[in-house]
């Protein structure tokens, strides 16, 4: 591997570059009545070991001699964000093209082996550093809990399905916000937001041996985001709902939003929140802003879904009256 020029930022804060839709998220997840009971018993239920041997059971174990090139980038990683201690990897054999970081005290990564069959090998890093930041974010152990739901939880107590169904809808909506966090974490590792977008786009659709272009896919994120057709927003709302993950194309637009509102440039400008600064004032300090802005943004859509529905049901109505009113003559 070439000689690495990256910018490091030493000490830095994962509050650096959380999403804060996702921190607003994760502190009304918190909320939720009954959510840190659940989120115990699923913990003592499973606990880590059981977790990691699910993980790790049928998957290889990455390091200086067992995929070394993935071993390396995962150190360069590490050491772009100054983490002393990299993460566990593994590589498993499966079809779908993804990644995830779980465990309780000890998270892991682990990687698809679609995923670096179907993307180039700086895209597997910016997707290693998406992971990264979801450990240094402490999301880990919110995933596992998600995952544990919607694999054992619902399918083996379907009884217990309404008990957690708000705890359910409640991580799934934290968790597509903490996916854009992330996706800024992979840019900030791999400092070329094109590659993070290139992993993106294969993430969505890519093939073996395929050649992608970008400023398509780009556009289509942009025809998506300026859609204005009347059901266009509650069509979008309700296709989300039950993703673990925004759609590519919402993802690729916040990330242009975030490098072209220059927030991308101040970080490796070196103006970024450090760990300090979380130990000196407690970030949690401004969870109440951003869950004030969090909560605005879902007013807004909400009524703007309401707004939407009533036009269409007025069309409708005005329609039918106008229907009847030829009959009649």
């Amino acid at each position: 591997m070439a000689v690495d020029r990256r910018t490091r930022f030493p000490d830095i804060s994962s509050t650096a570059w959380e999403h804060p839709a996702d921190r607003a998220a994760l502190n009304a997840l918190r909320r939720i009545p009954g959510f840190d009971i659940v989120l115990r018993k699923l913990v003592g239920m499973f606990g880590e070991k059981s977790i990691r041997l699910t993980f790790k059971a049928n998957a290889v174990r990455v390091s200086d001699k067992q995929y070394p090139w993935i071993h390396e980038r995962l150190l360069r990683v590490c050491d772009t964000f100054d983490l002393a201690e990299p993460p566990e990897l593994y590589v498993s054999q499966t079809p779908l093209v993804n990644a995830g970081a779980v465990g309780l005290d000890n998270p892991f990564i682990v990687l698809n082996s679609s995923t670096i069959e179907i993307l180039d090998r700086d895209e597997v890093e910016a997707v290693i550093a998406h992971e990264v930041g979801h450990i240094m974010s402490g999301h880990a152990v919110y995933r596992t809990m998600l995952f544990i739901l919607l694999r054992f939880a619902l399918t083996r107590y379907p009884l217990a399905g309404v008990a957690v169904r708000p705890i359910l809808y409640g991580l799934l909506e934290w968790s597509r916000k903490a996916e854009l966090s992330c996706d800024r974490a992979g840019v900030l590792a791999v400092q070329d937001p094109e590659i993070m977008m290139g992993a993106l786009m294969r993430l969505a659709g890519g093939s073996r041996g395929e050649d992608l272009d970008l400023d398509e896919f780009i556009a289509q994120s942009d025809e998506y985001r300026g859609d204005g057709d009347v059901l266009g927003g509650v069509y979008k709302l309700l296709a989300a709902l039950g993703a673990t993950h925004p759609f590519a194309v919402v993802r690729v637009a916040e990330l242009r939003d975030w490098v072209e509102g220059g927030d991308y440039q101040r970080l490796l400008d070196g103006d970024y929140r450090t760990n300090a600064d979380d130990a000196a004032t407690p970030y949690t300090e401004d969870l109440g802003d951003a869950a004030g802005g969090y909560a605005a943004t879902i007013r807004k859509l909400a009524d703007e879904v309401g707004d939407k529905i009533g036009n269409v049901t007025s069309r409708i109505t005005d329609g039918w009256r106008n229907n009847s009113d030829t009959e009649d003559d």
